[in-house]
């Protein structure tokens, strides 16, 4: 069918962790749209950051809860229990129906204790760029993109905003993304994932929530995973129902254009190949 894409988002957080709306408004929504497959993606239990992720009780409420609603919407909506697992975290993704594989943060050198999130606000890069890394903000990035390169060799089944570590540099304050050493890491990342099979994402929230113009992953970076004949998904990374399929055929516009001719849609069964 064409435009499956449309009708699969599994990218997706809940009020259990760092989202806007419960499982349960989260189905409900999906259904409505006419989706076909719901995968939720709770935050992996962090131990030393539990503001945005999923704490162990609240992990334990969210799989009985997901548990229900894939018998309530059985035959109407196929639900799947995901995790977003981060080096950090010591949940088990083997024990879910699908995994995501992300690097949320960095921790350097010379002070190794100093483990910094960057998915917040631009006041968590001060630390990260000006303290742990004495100031280069393309140290930071090297680190990011090692963090990338280790949660690829574990195989997920997808592969988490690949360059988040761009989210809020949008006006290159932080880096320059044409930067050798910039470039130089993010292909070592996208080599570790083209080793391990890796199905790497594109993520429109950078620009759902205002951070970018553009995706993640970039237009320079997709179009090296396509030489080197990676898959792509396509997903919303939402946190409110309203973003469940946000950006979706722009993203596939996107991929066309590039040289893409199709893209990965994961249902009950696994992966489909979806024609653009």
């Amino acid at each position: 069918m064409a435009k499956e894409y449309l009708l699969s988002s599994v990218h997706v957080h809940t009020k259990l962790c760092d989202g806007k709306n419960t499982p349960e408004e989260l189905a409900l929504s999906a259904w409505k749209a006419g989706l076909k497959t719901l995968g939720f993606s709770g935050h992996s239990h962090t131990p030393h950051d539990i503001e945005y992720c999923m704490t162990n009780a609240r992990t334990q409420l969210y799989r009985a809860q997901v548990a229900k609603l894939k018998e309530r919407y059985a035959g109407k909506l196929d639900i799947l229990c995901g995790l977003e697992w981060d080096l950090y975290s010591d949940d088990d993704p083997a024990a879910y129906d699908y995994w995501i594989g992300s690097a949320h943060y960095v921790n350097g050198a010379p002070r190794p204790a100093n483990i910094t999130r960057l998915t917040g606000a631009k006041r968590t890069w001060l630390p990260a760029s000006r303290t742990t890394f004495d100031g280069d903000g393309l140290a930071v990035v090297e680190t990011y993109f090692a963090n990338v390169a280790a949660v690829a060799a574990k195989k997920p089944t997808i592969l988490g905003h690949f360059d988040l570590i761009k989210k809020v540099n949008g006006t290159a304050s932080f880096f320059d993304e044409s930067d050798p050493r910039y470039t130089a890491a993010a292909h070592k990342a996208l080599e570790a994932a083209a080793q391990a099979g890796c199905v790497l994402e594109v993520n429109t929230s950078s620009v759902y929530r205002g951070f970018r113009e553009d995706y993640f992953p970039s237009p320079a970076i997709l179009k090296e995973w396509l030489t080197m004949g990676g898959n792509v998904t396509i997903t919303a990374d939402a946190h409110e129902a309203k973003a469940l399929t946000f950006g979706f055929e722009e993203a596939a516009a996107q991929l066309k254009e590039l040289g893409y001719t199709r893209v990965l849609v994961l249902g009950k069964d696994g992966f489909a190949s979806c024609e653009l």
